[in-house]
């Protein structure tokens, strides 16, 4: 079994070039994960992603805990059997989709007790549950449980989520190594760490050193993306960032546009996910090089150019932005499945443009005239 690893090959300024070993393969980095929220990156099949250049796909922890159910896709061979993936999936741990439901959920310092919003059957996540939950569906890549506070919070709501996180965090990392010494987890998969601290320094320096205390394969930034502007979500990834260990991969969580993806980039995160690229497919958007179109747009109506001639994408390629226009006027089906498949290829053509930029020691220049087309 191949265990899991990070390598960091060079570094130009702040942008990190290095690649994630794990039993189910390689994942270049800085690398953009789709979300496979329910098992599926909405619209797509899993050869097309892996035709865009995918390395690693993210699927929900609560979501597929409610359906069809953690037992249930253990007993089918595990969630990359079962959704026909065979390179690495990270899983998220569910605090921030329970976060989200604030009105049907209660927070404790043993877990989080919450109803099903499928259902409304009750239900009790704790950290030795997700992680458990985690390893019945295979993750290479584990979350542990947190608590994310949604912004602006007051700095004594972000107080008690970092230290309750940092409490779950020790208490994921205990049942983690209780499922790999039963055979449960095996040395190609590896659990991360979460720092939270909303937008104060001091909160996320003190999120930090107790999860450096603990020693995890990865750390992850959360808590950003929830509400903050750009400006502060930026100056939180330049306090925080330089006191994580420059040789574990770096997580920044549920983020972002392209302009996003690259400043964070500048900063040294080395993996994002977002759930941007297949959402905006879905309601009639595409991202291009020369920056975002609506192709709901009378405009479009009458173009016979591609989204991108030069695309290695078909969906990109080949089909005219009147017929994108057509089909999304329509609401027909293809026009989200031609749609999220372009823009996931276009992040992944972007991630591997970034790559290139960093190994040839042109990323400051590349990133300047690249966010300049884009907006």
């Amino acid at each position: 079994m191949t265990p899991f690893s990070f390598r960091l090959h060079t570094t130009d300024a702040g942008a990190r070039l290095g690649e994630i070993i794990t039993a189910r393969g390689r994942i270049a980095t800085p690398a953009f994960m789709p979300v496979g929220t329910a098992g599926t990156v909405k619209a797509i099949y899993t050869d097309q992603l892996k035709a865009a250049g995918v390395d690693v796909v993210l699927a929900n922890t609560y979501h597929l805990m409610l359906r069809p159910g953690a037992e249930r896709i253990a007993g089918l061979g595990g969630l990359h059997a079962f959704m026909r993936w065979d390179r690495p999936i990270l899983t998220d741990s569910g605090g921030f989709q329970v976060m989200s439901l604030a009105k049907l959920r209660k927070i404790t310092d043993e877990g989080v007790a919450f109803q099903s919003h499928i259902d409304g059957a009750r239900h009790l996540l704790t950290p030795e549950r997700a992680v458990e939950i985690q390893c019945l569906l295979g993750a290479d890549i584990q979350m542990q449980l947190d608590e994310c506070v949604g912004l602006p919070a007051s700095a004594e709501a972000i107080a008690v989520a970092v230290e309750r996180s940092l409490a779950w965090a020790r208490r994921a990392q205990r049942a983690f190594a209780t499922k790999r010494a039963q055979g449960g987890a095996h040395a190609g998969q590896e659990l991360f760490g979460i720092v939270q601290g909303g937008t104060q320094p001091e909160s996320r320096a003190r999120s930090v050193d107790g999860l450096l205390d603990l020693g995890f394969a990865g750390y992850a930034v959360g808590g950003l993306a929830v509400g903050e502007p750009q400006q502060a979500m930026l100056e939180t990834l330049e306090a925080t960032l330089p006191r994580l260990p420059a040789e574990k991969p770096r997580y920044l969580m549920g983020v972002g546009t392209p302009i996003d993806l690259i400043e964070a980039v500048a900063r040294g995160v080395d993996m994002f996910d977002c759930v941007l690229p297949t959402r905006s497919g879905r309601h009639g958007q595409a991202f291009t090089w020369a920056g975002k179109l609506n192709l709901r747009n009378a405009i479009h109506s009458d173009d016979p150019a591609p989204l991108d001639a030069a695309s290695q994408c078909p969906a990109a390629r080949d089909y005219s932005r009147a017929y994108l226009h057509h089909l999304v006027k329509a609401e027909e089906y293809l026009a989200a499945m031609l749609l999220s498949w372009a823009n996931v290829a276009f992040y992944q053509e972007l991630m591997a443009a970034m790559r290139k930029a960093i190994a040839e020691g042109r990323f400051a220049t590349w990133a300047a005239a690249t966010k300049a087309a884009l907006t």
